[in-house]
């Protein structure tokens, strides 16, 4: 089950239909199961206050995840993101709001997969699996 929520924003322009599904493709694609997806979009704000009160983090993101379950094989999780922080970083890196908004939804789910960010090397990676997946979804 995937589902959009909004916390104190306007639903952002996606096709849920089309995004669950998409989402199911790149999940199954990692051999992996979708059990609960929760994703809540909002402002800058917000996911700053959620950031601090659920992580003990004072700064701005796109995104934060929340994992409800460590099985390794079925995806269960919360999603809190930033619709400030994918207008200011499509801007920022050249892309369409659209491509930033999808990229940084199947990001929480790469998280959830096993890939990470903190290093360049991880980063790197990070980056040609969300190309990847979008590659799924926009062709």
């Amino acid at each position: 089950m995937i589902r959009f929520s909004t916390l104190d924003v306007e639903m952002p322009p996606i096709d849920p239909q089309r995004v669950k599904a998409w989402i199911g493709e790149v999940v199954e694609k990692y051999g992996k199961t979708i059990g609960e997806l929760y994703y809540y979009f909002c402002s800058d704000e917000k996911l700053l206050e959620i950031n601090k009160e659920r992580l003990g983090h004072d700064f701005y993101t796109d995104i934060v995840t929340f994992p409800l379950t460590d099985c390794e094989t079925v995806l269960s999780s919360e999603f809190c993101i930033s619709i400030d922080r994918i207008k200011e970083n499509a801007e920022t890196f050249g892309r369409s709001y659209e491509s930033e908004l999808h990229r940084v939804i199947i990001h929480g789910v790469l998280h959830l997969i096993g890939f990470d960010d903190l290093t360049e090397k991880e980063e790197k990676e990070m980056r040609e699996k969300e190309e990847e997946a979008l590659k799924l979804l926009f062709s």
